[in-house]
Formats: structure tokens, C-alpha cells, sequence
């Protein structure tokens, strides 16, 4: 039967389409695909041609009859969720109305009942989560003619799912039905203390244990040679920074990749220039190439209004390409005085990288040509340029121009086939401004039509960003119109700190010393500008304040800083003014947290969503996931601080033990958004 057998047996064709039917009974292959199926629940991906042959497969007559033999054949298999070790809060609670529903109607899954999950409640004064199962479970029983006689309503379907859960269980309680089905429920506080009292013990937070451990080559920041970094290079900067950090959390294995623009036609103006202005430059080695943008500028003035100059300009990009030596060696200046600007600001931003810039890839394009051309990809256009053709876009890739160059098109193309290819990257992600959006998607598209990406194991992401603008709520520049230096904005904001934290000195309130305000305003500082910009969704755009992002109140870097602080010096007053450390009751396995002021609940309720918020962060790498999280946290312990006195109470040391609880899962996040933490303001 699985071979296909003989017509007779009514096999080969699989009964109009799907796998092998053996007369009216379905072989053990259809069972297979009924199972692999159904396993996914409906959600099968982002990637078409699943879809497609899914729905191909599931309308198949031998898929029917393995679904029909499904249950007696291939029942699901109930695995016991380990609530005790599992770091997910949602998964566990899920677990639970996922036991709930099997038992209040155990015929559900015979009639294609998904498996029921929780969500966080939309109103959390309601509930901490919500199962929604009732009102589908309704529905598909009462298609198939299955409702027990009692059940007219999906109310009465979460009535009895909420009967069926049992009062012992470890994970929820408090449960109600609410509107037209809805169950909402409370985590226990003992589930609650189980797992905050883990995170004390070990000293760390959990990571998800679902994560995909991918290969994965992240794009970002890539600026241009011979330019100064501006504003618009922050946003590239700091959220591939973030992107890789939650990866690498996660266990991936992240190559970090400074796709610099070095190689491009603006050399051959900038080789001339550096000659003629300064012919020392093997003594100086560049050193007196004072401003990147003052020395483009003036190269571009030159070549725009100088015929003799764009000549020689023209002549030196074909030397360079050539591998002139003399050439090359003015090409290496650049890119040295260059690339010692940029660690001026990738040293302050604590960013790494490895850069692999565009110069890489020239000599892997022809081969990337060549190979689309064998496979019939290769449309030459009017005037001998070569040009691949993707479905749903109008103009085409361009792999190789006119006159016989490359550019960005051909260029992209060979960095992809590379990352794939010799670096064995399962996961590529490349993080520009939102308007390249449709270039990297065509670069994606040709990629799949000549076969370098198998669907089953790659993913090709491009995270595309907005505008950073000025107040008036246009592009922002300095007030002589110039694009603003990455640099001096970033200093400023230290500037403005440290004025800040000099005051509050002078006013005597200040935990910190006037030879640490440098070191303290430059956390504060750049964690205030990466916040800003990382607590927004990336693909809009935001007005660049420093007055907002520098406030103490509300979600900003400076609030939450202050939080984790405060935090830390009520652990250390603890340890000064009553003898209780922090660190000794966990050397001494006395690390014990009991949840039951209402604050402490909600505090120990929020360290326990830490793993599902990178979960969930991990589907779209938005790192405003984390910055939502974390502000959440800090406002449930402003909460806890101001209603549950910690020094000196009755419930002192697992106070104090839950702010340390609290202060690790701070640090972890801080750390993912790349984030420098103090333990004193």
C-alpha cells in the first residue's frame, strides 16, 4: 500500500489526490499525515507553499479516511506538563484548560477541536488569563451534532471547563466565566513563590525552552566610508545590537555583521581628492582628514564643478576595481580613518561587530551570475544589462549593469548566497530603513527561485525602521541644516546628565560620589537614547527629545534605571541598618519568598512572564516586547516599594529576598536591550 499499488487495489492515485488509499481504508501514511497535520493546529507558518500542499493534502479522500482513523489508531499522546520546572507562565496555565476541556468533553478532539490555550487577560483588574476556548468548542460540537444535552450556550461550555478544573492544581485559581465564554483566572501565589524562589537560588532568569537554536547573520548598522555616523545610523545601530543580544540568549549562534558601504563609484573622487589636497597622506596615514564631512563635502563640490576632476575621478574607479596598488592604498586610508570614527561610537554604545563590508563580496559576483544565468534566470535587458525578474514586482534585480559593473542589487545578492552558503546560516536578518523594505524582499524572492532556500530551514527576515525627526516634526538636523553627527548627539545627552546628576549632589541627593557622575551619566545618558528609540514599534517613526527621554517619570531608561537602583540600595540598607544579607541567606539555602500581600503577588506575577516575553520577542525580533515588559515591571515595583514595607518588617528577608528576585530579572532585560545598569544614583 505504501508503494502505491496496483489499480486494482484502487491505490497509486491516493483516492483523487493526497497520499496512498488502499480501497476504502486509509494505510498507515495517511495516519502519518493526519498526525503531522494536525499537529500544527492550524498554524503552519508564513511560507506559502506549506500552506498550499496542506491544503492539497487535507481535502484528499485518504487524508479524510486517516483522519477518521486517527483516534483509534494515533491518540494524542498526553504528555504531564512539568509546572514545577517549565519557565513558560502562559504555556503552564494553558496546560491546565487544555486538561480541563479533555476531561469536561473527551470527544472533542475526535471532532477537530484544537488544543485550548491561555492568553494574557485583556483587562488585568478581570484576571492575570483568559481562555477563549468555549466559544469554538461550542461551535464545531454543535456542527458535528456532539453537544451533551445540558450545554445550549458557550457559557455553559466554560462553566464546564471551569467545573473540570480541579481546585489542587498548581497553577491557577479564582476562575470565573465572563461575557460570551470567556474564562479568566489567577496564578496561584504558591505557583508563583515555587518559581521566584528558583530564580533566587540559581541567580538566573529562565530562557524559553521552545527556542529554535539557529545559525543566524544579523545585517545592521553599515555605514558608508568617508562619512561621519549620523542620527540615521542610530536606529540600525542599537536595534541589531538588541536583535542579536535576545538571540544569543537564547542559545543561538549570532554572526554580527557591519555591512559597511566600501566600495562604489564615490571612491574614484575621493582617491583624487586625498591626492591632491594631501600628497602626504603615506606620512600621515590619513591623520589629517580631521572631518569625514567636511572632507566628502569638499570632495563632491570638486567633482561637481571640475570636468578634469570627474575624468580622473572616473579613471581612478576602474584602477581601483583593477587593483591599482597606489589606488588601493589611498582605499585602505579611508577606511582606516573611517572605521576609527565609528568605534568612537560603537564604544560608546557598547556595540560589537564584525565587519564584512561590500568590497567582500566583488569578487563572489560573477559566480552569483553565472549561476543564475545556467539556471535560465537571466533576462538580458536593452543595452546588455542582466537583470533577474522576481513575480509581484515591476522592475527587476539588477545583477550587473550596462557598462559591465555591479551594484547594490548584484552586491546583496552575493552576501546572501555567502551567508547561506559558506556561512550555513539558517536565519538572516537585515535591519535598514523601512524604505528597502521591497528591495530585500526581491533579494529573498530571487533567492528562493534559484533554489537557495529551503523553506523547511531558512528564514530571511528584513526589520525596516522609521525616521528619527527633530521637535518640529521634521527630518532632524542641526540648525544649520546639516544631518546631526551621531556622536555629538550622544554626547549631549551625557552632558545633560551629568548637570543633572551634579545637582542632585548639591542637594544632597544624590547615593554617588562627584568622581562617579562621568561613569553614571554615561549609563544613563546612552541607555536613555537606545530606550527611546527601542520602546517603539520600529517600523514608525518618533520626534527626538531629550527632554522626554531624559525624564525621570514614566517610560523612559531613567525611570526604570532609578527602579533597579532603589531596589539595590533597600538590599543594601538591609544588609548596613539590620544585619540581613541578601547573599547570605542564599549561600545558606534560606531563600524563601512568601507571596501574599496583594503587591507581592502582582511583583512575583510579573518576574514569572519574564521567559514568555522572549518568546514572544523572538517572532518578530521587536525589541519594544522587552521595553514593555520591563516598564510593566518597574511600575509593579514602585507598587510593591510604596504599599509593602520591606526594612524592618515581619516579612523583612523574603522582602528583601523578592527585590533581589526582582533587580536580577531588571538586569537580564537592561542587558538584552544593551542597556548599561547602576547600582547607584
Amino acid at each position: 500500500g505504501a508503494s502505491g499499488g496496483d489499480d486494482d487495489d484502487g491505490g497509486g492515485g491516493g483516492g483523487g489526490g493526497g497520499l496512498y488509499l488502499v480501497g476504502d481504508k486509509a494505510t498507515a501514511a495517511d495516519v502519518a499525515m493526519a498526525v503531522t497535520l494536525g499537529s500544527y493546529g492550524g498554524d503552519l507558518g508564513p511560507y506559502p507553499a506549506v500552506k498550499s500542499y496542506a491544503s492539497f493534502q487535507t481535502s484528499s479522500e485518504a487524508y479524510l479516511k486517516g483522519t477518521e482513523n486517527l483516534p483509534s489508531l494515533a491518540p494524542r499522546r498526553k504528555v504531564p506538563f512539568d509546572h514545577a520546572n517549565h519557565p513558560s507562565l502562559v504555556k503552564a496555565v494553558s496546560s491546565v484548560f487544555e486538561e480541563a476541556v479533555s476531561a469536561a468533553f473527551p470527544d472533542a478532539e475526535d471532532h477537530g477541536v484544537p488544543p485550548a490555550t491561555a492568553e494574557k487577560c485583556k483587562q488585568l483588574k478581570l484576571g492575570d488569563y483568559q481562555c477563549n476556548a468555549a466559544m469554538s468548542l461550542f461551535s464545531k460540537l454543535k456542527k458535528a451534532g456532539a453537544l451533551p444535552p445540558d450545554v445550549r450556550s458557550p457559557q455553559d461550555v466554560a462553566r464546564a471547563i471551569v467545573a473540570a478544573v480541579p481546585s489542587d492544581n498548581p497553577v491557577v485559581d479564582s476562575l470565573e466565566v465572563n461575557g460570551p465564554g470567556f474564562i479568566l483566572c489567577r496564578a496561584k501565589a504558591s505557583y508563583l513563590q515555587v518559581h521566584v524562589n528558583r530564580l533566587i537560588s540559581t541567580g538566573a532568569v529562565p530562557r524559553p525552552l521552545s527556542a529554535k537554536k539557529d545559525t543566524v547573520v544579523v545585517d545592521f548598522s553599515s555605514p558608508n566610508i568617508a562619512k561621519e555616523m549620523h542620527v540615521g545610523h542610530l536606529r540600525s545601530t542599537i536595534i541589531g545590537e538588541s536583535v542579536c543580544r535576545i538571540l544569543e540568549f537564547v542559545g543561538c549562534e549570532v554572526k554580527r555583521v557591519n555591512h559597511v558601504g566600501d566600495w562604489g563609484t564615490q571612491f574614484g573622487m575621493l582617491i583624487q581628492y586625498l591626492r591632491e589636497e594631501f600628497p602626504d597622506f603615506r606620512e600621515s596615514g590619513g591623520a589629517n582628514i580631521t572631518d569625514l564631512t567636511v572632507f566628502y563635502k569638499s570632495a563632491k563640490q570638486r567633482f561637481d564643478e571640475s570636468p578634469e576632476f570627474k575624468d580622473a575621478s572616473r579613471l581612478n574607479v576602474v584602477a581601483l576595481q583593477s587593483g591599482d596598488p597606489e589606488c588601493r592604498e589611498i582605499w585602505r586610508i579611508l577606511c582606516d580613518v573611517s572605521r576609527k570614527e565609528f568605534l568612537k561610537v560603537y564604544d560608546r554604545l557598547d556595540i560589537t561587530l564584525e565587519e564584512c563590508g561590500e568590497s567582500f563580496y566583488n569578487s563572489r559576483i560573477p559566480a552569483v551570475i553565472e549561476e543564475f544565468d545556467g539556471a535560465g534566470l537571466v533576462a538580458v535587458e536593452e543595452g546588455g544589462a542582466k537583470c533577474v525578474w522576481v513575480p509581484k514586482y515591476r522592475i527587476p534585480l539588477m545583477l550587473q549593469k550596462s557598462d559591465g559593473g555591479f551594484g547594490y542589487d548584484s552586491t546583496d545578492m552575493a552576501a546572501l548566497k555567502y551567508r547561506l552558503g559558506d556561512l550555513k546560516a539558517t536565519r538572516v536578518v537585515v535591519i535598514t530603513d523601512f524604505g528597502q523594505a521591497d528591495h530585500f524582499k526581491m533579494c529573498y524572492a530571487a533567492a528562493d527561485r534559484i533554489g537557495w532556500v529551503d523553506p523547511a530551514r531558512h528564514r530571511l527576515e528584513h526589520i525596516g525602521f522609521g525616521t528619527v525627526m527633530g521637535e518640529d516634526g521634521k527630518r532632524f538636523k542641526t540648525r544649520s541644516g546639516d544631518t546631526v553627527r551621531l556622536v555629538d548627539l550622544l554626547d549631549e545627552a551625557v552632558l545633560r546628565m551629568e548637570t543633572s546628576l551634579n545637582d542632585r549632589i548639591k542637594e544632597d541627593k544624590a547615593n554617588i560620589t562627584s568622581d562617579e557622575v562621568h561613569e553614571t551619566a554615561c549609563a544613563l545618558g546612552y541607555g536613555a537614547v537606545k530606550y527611546f528609540d527601542l520602546r517603539r514599534n520600529p517600523t514608525t517613526n518618533y520626534k527626538f527629545s531629550y527632554d522626554q527621554m531624559l525624564d525621570t517619570k514614566g517610560n523612559t531608561a531613567i525611570y526604570l534605571l532609578y527602579a533597579h537602583a532603589r531596589l539595590e540600595s533597600i538590599c543594601t540598607k538591609g544588609k548596613v541598618k539590620h544585619g540581613i544579607s541578601v547573599d547570605d541567606l542564599v549561600s545558606a539555602g534560606k531563600a524563601s519568598v512568601d507571596v501574599v500581600h496583594p503587591s507581592e503577588r502582582n511583583l512575583a506575577l510579573h518576574i514569572q512572564m519574564f521567559a514568555d516575553v522572549v518568546e514572544e520577542t523572538l517572532v518578530d525580533l521587536f525589541p519594544y516586547h522587552v521595553c514593555d515588559y520591563l516598564y510593566a515591571l518597574s511600575t509593579a515595583v514602585s507598587n510593591f516599594v510604596n504599599n509593602c514595607q520591606v526594612l524592618g518588617s515581619p516579612e523583612m528577608e523574603g522582602r528583601l529576598l523578592l527585590c533581589r528576585a526582582t533587580a536580577v530579572v531588571m538586569r537580564q532585560c537592561f542587558d538584552l536591550l544593551g542597556i548599561r545598569h547602576v547600582m547607584r544614583i
